[in-house]
């Protein structure tokens, strides 16, 4: 299994960068949205870029909808209770 992080860094940075302080994003944190019809926005700290879990899904966002979106987040292809499940288990990694 393969990752092309460093790609996915940088296209995580500029998405950071494109944040604006009204978009409702602390600093550390980046937009996220995950659905599968109706897709919800999260908000996620950018630590969750370097766990393996998050990566995959970040490789399958880039295969399916690039990293170019007029949301100003990420569009993650998989079901919201899949998104919810996943990041409470790297939430409770970091505490």
């Amino acid at each position: 299994m393969g990752f092309r992080l460093p790609s996915i860094m940088v296209n995580a940075k500029q998405i950071l960068k494109a944040q604006h302080p009204r978009s409702g994003v602390p600093k550390g944190h980046i937009a996220v949205y995950a659905g599968e019809v109706q897709r919800k926005r999260f908000v996620v700290p950018i630590s969750f870029l370097n766990h393996p879990s998050f990566a995959d899904l970040l490789n399958q966002a880039e295969e399916q909808f690039g990293f170019d979106h007029p949301m100003g987040g990420l569009t993650i292809p998989c079901k919201e209770d899949t998104f919810i499940d996943l990041a409470a288990r790297l939430n409770a990694l970091q505490l």
